[in-house]
């Protein structure tokens, strides 16, 4: 079980984001990624080695600091590389009434697959309210996509999408 002095490797952090989910985000940019997805944007993140360690509590103060966020986004990297501190993160930001959105280049099949070896990567999943999945396909790259870089890549709605057993895409509200 993950504590608030648990710790998280980072690229960097973000307070105001647009661009990466549904109203004014805070982003975690985790380090490390297995994908290596040729045209991504954050390359910088793909070694495991590198950015910086911050805990959990620090990156909680941060997003309690700005009352005018709408939740946090998980991003890379790859956050399922780091599912335990990430869950824990998650399940704090769910506490102050925030929600999560989650990128990852692994597809949901590919998540709900590993959970069952890797526990903490099913908590991670619990306690994402929006998944991006999929990798970055640069002959489908598409710059008028909501929220990805190529339309292979889906926005799912986590909860009902595992209550029912069938992919619940998210549409925008507006």
């Amino acid at each position: 079980m993950c504590k608030m002095e648990d710790t998280i490797q980072v690229a960097g952090l973000q307070d105001d984001s647009i661009v990466d989910g549904p109203g004014f985000r805070f982003v975690v940019f985790t380090q490390g990624c297995p994908h290596h997805c040729p045209g991504c944007h954050n390359p910088q993140t793909h070694p495991f080695q590198g950015g910086e360690t911050v805990t959990i509590g620090e990156i909680l103060e941060r997003i309690q600091s700005n009352p005018l966020l709408k939740g946090v986004t998980l991003s890379g990297g790859e956050p399922f590389c780091q599912p335990a501190p990430l869950a824990e993160l998650a399940r704090q930001v769910h506490a102050l009434g925030k929600d999560v959105v989650c990128y990852s280049g692994f597809t949901l099949e590919q998540l709900l697959e590993k959970r069952k070896t890797e526990p903490s990567v099913g908590a991670l999943l619990e306690e994402t309210d929006l998944l991006i999945d999929g990798p970055f396909l640069q002959d489908q790259k598409d710059l008028t996509l909501l929220f990805r870089g190529s339309a292979n890549q889906r926005l799912i709605q986590v909860k009902p999408t595992l209550e029912t057993g069938n992919v619940v895409l998210w549409e925008p509200e507006w």
